[in-house]
């Protein structure tokens, strides 16, 4: 048994002061100290610094490790340009981005206070590093194949993939999940198979979708910049699926959508009335230049979102305290104190829901995953505790997974 306590504790009711947690790999009393001390004499007592917030550990719900090593390689500031660039450079991305490079970036988003990530895998070659990371790791096998003669191949691969990921030891806290790469970029049969298997074993499921305006007017007219992509690498000039098709597809499991950038209400309607939600990468749509995605509109419809970093193929880290702040930014017409609580919940309570974990929250019965943040001072009205977090926060104290101490 181990008691943490820290000036501030947050909980589904708000921040709570003069309270402790003790826990083993689950949370089993929220009390003051006093009595934590007196109910386990024999408990570890784990002390943080003046000025600290006890969070539930972060989540990153949509992550690629594929292109970690990319820095000046791929070309920002407009989708169809960086495209172009990562097939271009794919190859040298994927060969320099070895096992070091990957786990270094794994442990940069534990620095920032994340103890589960959903790693999107196109190839499988993260799954080494995932079993080895400290932290859970939602392990996204991903489809992608959009020609019928290959249909088969593809299906097969990707389904060694998922049985790999479903054989990991217990130990090294993965969960197998699928993802659909895209609607442009995946057969209607195989994604259909996709679906399905997702249903049977329960998994987590994802899918990229209406990131661009270049693939919604491939989409709906195959017209556009995505036609001359399609031809000139693979020889075809129609889309193998439509928008509506495509959500169709997803309406008996819910589905975590990302970006959904270029998605109108009505569609935003549908994915709400599906049970479905959407991960929102504020630094990878503004690098691409694909337009903003419209939480407010979010919020109205009732549709869950998480805050994620998605990969460095188009981003500059990692770091979940950097997107936060990046969307506080790219959100400029929200009132920014509410907005910032949005945030955070979009990291803990509404990832962990997403993803159909135990833990996101500070609450008895949960895992015991953490995050200290250590304040430059003592903030002085305590619903302003989540904007000060955002903003002076570039990595936290503490961090703990499954009840153990990892930073």
């Amino acid at each position: 048994m181990k008691i943490i306590q820290s000036d501030y504790i947050y909980t589904p009711l708000g921040y709570q002061e003069n309270l402790a947690v003790a826990f083993t790999d689950t949370i089993k009393e929220i009390a003051t100290l006093d009595t934590l001390k007196s109910k386990y004499p024999q408990a570890e007592v784990i002390e943080t610094a003046a000025n600290s917030v006890l969070y539930p550990g972060f989540i990153n719900t949509h992550v690629h490790l594929e292109f970690s090593a990319n820095k000046t390689s791929l070309k920002y500031g407009s989708f169809m340009p960086w495209l172009d660039s990562v097939i271009e450079h794919r190859e040298d991305l994927v060969g320099d981005c070895d096992n070091t490079v990957m786990m270094g970036e794994c442990e940069a988003m534990m620095r920032s206070g994340v103890t589960t990530f959903g790693a999107i895998s196109s190839f499988g070659n993260e799954l080494e590093v995932c079993e080895k990371a400290p932290q859970r790791v939602v392990f996204y096998n991903e489809l992608i194949g959009s020609n019928a003669q290959y249909a088969d191949m593809l299906y097969g691969d990707f389904m060694e993939r998922v049985k790999a990921s479903q054989s990991c030891d217990k130990a090294s806290l993965i969960i197998p999940a699928i993802a659909i790469h895209s609607p442009y970029s995946v057969h209607p049969i195989i994604l259909q198979k996709a679906v399905n298997v997702a249903k049977q074993y329960k998994l987590p499921l994802s899918a990229h979708f209406l990131e661009s305006q270049a693939e919604r007017e491939w989409l709906e007219k195959g017209e556009g910049e995505l036609k001359s992509f399609f031809k000139k690498y693979f020889n075809t000039e129609v889309p193998v699926t439509n928008i509506q098709e495509f959500m169709y597809a997803f309406d008996t499991y819910p589905t975590h959508f990302t970006h959904c950038v270029q998605a109108n209400k009505v569609e935003l309607e549908y994915l709400a009335q599906k049970g479905h939600t959407i991960a929102h990468c504020p630094r990878s749509n503004r690098y691409l230049g694909v337009g903003r995605l419209p939480i407010e509109i979010l919020k109205d419809l009732g549709l869950k979102y998480s805050v994620a970093t998605d990969g460095l193929s188009s981003n500059d880290s990692l770091n979940i305290l950097d997107e936060l702040r990046a969307g506080l930014m790219l959100h400029h017409q929200a009132p920014i104190e509410k907005l910032a609580h949005s945030f955070i919940e979009s990291i803990t309570s509404n990832a962990a829901d997403i993803l159909g974990l135990n833990n996101g929250r500070i609450a008895v019965g949960k895992l015991a995953d953490f995050a200290v943040v250590t304040l430059p001072e003592v903030p002085k009205r305590e619903e302003e505790i989540a904007l000060w977090t955002v903003l002076h926060t570039k990595e936290v104290s503490q961090v703990f997974v499954d009840g153990e101490k990892v930073l």
